[in-house]
């Protein structure tokens, strides 16, 4: 009786086994013709002729790269020309004539396509100087530079550069954004009901537009130095001195300047230490054998004390 018991529970198992493998079959089948279907109703890889892949290829990336940049946010183009870079520079020219090479440094640079920003001379005969700050157009720059080289003979040239391309980018996403809400601030202060209101959102509106013109100016600024690099040129004369650069701030600057400073103290006390050492020992010396010898009679000559609750001799 038992064993029957077992067989029958171990067909039921293979029978539950076998329908659930044929329902199984029979979904995986469902699902197949249901995507096959959808496939095709959506124009899909089902549907595609032979040619699909082709059609699929460089153009179609094309204008879907040409659909996101018109739909979406179009990334800043990196690239070399593109780059908003800050060109600066110095140059020291000795020069036979003074007014005669700041002439021809000003038809330089205004024959590029820039100005004069700044012209500082010195008339003195023994030390005849000039010093002119020039603005000229980035492209021109190194071409410049060059030109001004022949003029004499250059004793110092300082170049640098700043890539102020993320700068800019920030900054126009800020303008943007400024702006927008110097817009919302406006439509808000027209539908205002009441004058507790309008005052708020007056101030409001004042505050963002101070902002946005901020953020203006310096994106004026950013640009003027882009469009436009600084070259300052100084001229010295057959007789003049070379100019003393003074170095640019920094830690290790500092850290020369403070050791220096330190050794010129250290110097100064080891001199006033030797200037006195000679006082210090023909005065010193004796000062202190006569107070040691003042101290010693004084101990000497003191009165010796009694002391405090002894017992006084009995007598019989």
């Amino acid at each position: 009786m038992g064993g029957t018991g077992r067989r029958t529970t171990v067909l039921v198992a293979v029978a539950g086994v076998v329908t659930a493998t044929v329902l199984l079959t029979g979904c995986g089948a469902g699902a197949d013709r249901t995507a096959s279907r959808s496939d095709s109703a959506a124009g899909g890889p089902a549907a595609a002729p032979d040619g699909g892949a082709n059609q699929a290829g460089p153009a179609g990336a094309a204008e879907g790269a040409d659909a996101a940049g018109k739909s979406g946010t179009t990334a800043a183009d990196l690239r070399i020309g593109q780059r908003a870079i800050i060109y600066t520079g110095s140059m020291t020219v000795r020069v036979k004539q003074l007014d005669r090479a700041a002439t021809e440094l000003t038809s330089i640079v205004t024959g590029a396509g820039g100005f004069v920003g700044g012209d500082k001379r010195s008339s003195d005969s023994s030390d005849s100087t000039a010093t002119l700050e020039l603005r000229v157009p980035a492209d021109r720059f190194a071409a410049t530079l060059e030109r001004i080289a022949g003029l004499g003979e250059p004793e110092r040239r300082d170049i640098s550069t700043r890539d102020a391309t993320e700068e800019t980018v920030d900054l126009d996403a800020r303008i943007a954004t400024q702006r927008a809400r110097v817009d919302s601030g406006r439509r808000l202060l027209a539908q205002a009901k009441s004058l507790s209101d309008l005052v708020m959102l007056e101030g409001e509106v004042a505050k963002r537009e101070a902002d946005l013109a901020s953020l203006e100016a310096k994106k004026r600024r950013l640009a003027d130095l882009t469009a436009l690099s600084t070259i300052t040129v100084t001229l010295l004369g057959p007789d003049a001195t070379p100019v003393v650069t003074v170095p640019e701030p920094g830690f290790l600057t500092g850290l020369k300047g403070g050791w220096a400073a330190f050794l010129a103290a250290l110097g100064v006390l080891l001199t006033v230490l030797g200037a006195l050492l000679p006082w210090i020992v023909a005065l010193g010396v004796p000062g202190y054998l006569g107070y040691r010898l003042v101290r010693h009679r004084r101990r000497r000559s003191r009165p010796a004390t009694p002391v405090v609750g002894a017992a006084a001799p009995t007598t019989d």
